[in-house]
């Protein structure tokens, strides 16, 4: 028997306990680095098939690694593999960008590769990543060196076609925060410098930056604190912004504008500004042969509408891991196409049978993916090849 035909059987026998997961977490949505309920299940199922749990790693309480590790040969290190999923929900809405999907496809892969590809050796890491909403829980994993030890990372994100994402974009999340001086608004504006003005001229310059920046790059924000009265110049007053682009060289470049426009804005003003980055991320490392035989598997599994890479996306943290190893990230259909997600219509379709099929598509594409991995020194020699082209392109 192939190794595809004993993973579908595998999938076959345990997929009822994989939806059952896949409803408890929708069922159950938790912020970010708060999933405990979550990590519970997950980690209750894996132990239940022989996994070892490492806990708390990084030092964040819902992060873990699970490890199965199958090593036949004494003389001959086994290929480490990471499955690596995400738990959290967003705040108001709960499951609205399908994450509730993704440790039950992993798991799911994670067992039928262990069960169906054990005459084979390897190591099987389950990597448990909280808060990639918000705090983005791979950055303190990454600086431990979770994932510097893996030869292949995969991933599964709900969508609404299924594809492999061949591009993120860096980001770096900023905050601006403007101090100035406080006084009574009415009896006497002339004393007072306000905060609010800093940021309101923070807004206008990066709304003048919007003509000169390349078509790739994003620029959005939110005014945090405007204030605490109308009666009251405000002495403090942020605004926090996202800045993406498709290479970080460029997103550099405008990052030093950025900061002379928030100079610029408190020196108008007569405040003072500080400016935090909270948060940095890179943009994906792509693998191209990697991404092919993702998706060929993804067809193989039975997977619908089946599309080329996105021309438009964002963010993810996953691309700190895609600077490690090769990785990849197949994006499985369950919403109608052209269904945004971080909407009530992704949290709506979160237990329906077009879940559960993508859970079971998932599961089988990435765990297909593996046994490729495992079973072909060519696909290995060619992943490693272009890896290594990627990474001196950067």
């Amino acid at each position: 028997m192939t190794y595809q035909l004993k993973i579908d059987q595998v999938i076959h026998n345990i997929e009822n306990e994989l939806y059952h997961l896949n409803d408890f977490i929708h069922d159950h949505p938790e912020l970010g680095n708060e999933e405990f309920k979550a990590v519970e299940q997950i980690t209750a199922i894996l132990e239940k098939y022989g996994f070892d749990i490492e806990r708390n790693v990084a030092n964040l309480p819902t992060s873990f690694i699970a490890t199965f590790d199958h090593h036949m040969d004494s003389l001959k290190e086994p290929y480490t593999i990471g499955l690596i999923c995400e738990y959290d929900a967003l705040a108001q809405l709960g499951h609205g960008c399908g994450h509730q999907l993704q440790a039950p496809s992993i798991i799911g892969a994670a067992i039928a590769t262990i069960k169906a590809c054990s005459d084979l050796s390897f190591i099987i890491k389950v990597i448990g990543t909280p808060a990639e909403e918000t705090t983005s829980g791979k950055l303190p994993m990454q600086k431990a060196g979770v994932f510097k030890d893996l030869d292949l990372a995969l991933m599964m994100h709900g969508s609404d076609r299924t594809t492999v994402d061949t591009k993120s974009l860096a980001i770096n999340k900023i905050d601006f925060e403007f101090t100035g001086v406080p006084s009574h608004a009415a009896v006497s504006p002339e004393l007072g410098r306000s905060a609010l003005d800093g940021v309101m001229m923070l807004f206008n310059g990066i709304e003048y930056l919007r003509e000169h920046i390349t078509s790739d790059v994003r620029m959005h924000g939110i005014i945090t604190n405007g204030g605490q009265a109308v009666n009251i110049v405000p002495e403090f007053a942020s605004a926090q912004f996202s800045f993406r682009a498709e290479k970080r060289s460029n997103l550099n470049q405008l990052l030093k504008r950025v900061k002379r426009v928030a100079e610029g804005a408190a020196l108008a003003t007569e405040t003072e500004v500080r400016i935090k980055t909270v948060k940095q991320l890179e943009s994906k490392v792509n693998v191209q042969t990697l991404n092919d035989v993702l998706l060929k598997n993804a067809e193989l599994a039975g997977a619908v509408r089946i599309s080329p890479p996105r021309e438009k996306t964002g963010s993810t943290d996953f691309s700190l891991v895609t600077h490690h190893v090769p990785g990849a990230c197949l994006r499985t259909a369950f919403v109608p196409l052209h269904t945004p997600n971080h909407t009530k219509a992704w949290v709506e379709a979160g237990k329906t049978t077009e879940a559960h099929d993508a859970i079971r598509v998932a599961s089988k594409a990435l765990s297909y993916t593996v046994a490729n991995f495992l079973t072909s020194p060519d696909l290995r020699h060619q992943i490693s090849y272009e890896f290594k082209q990627a990474h001196q392109a950067l």
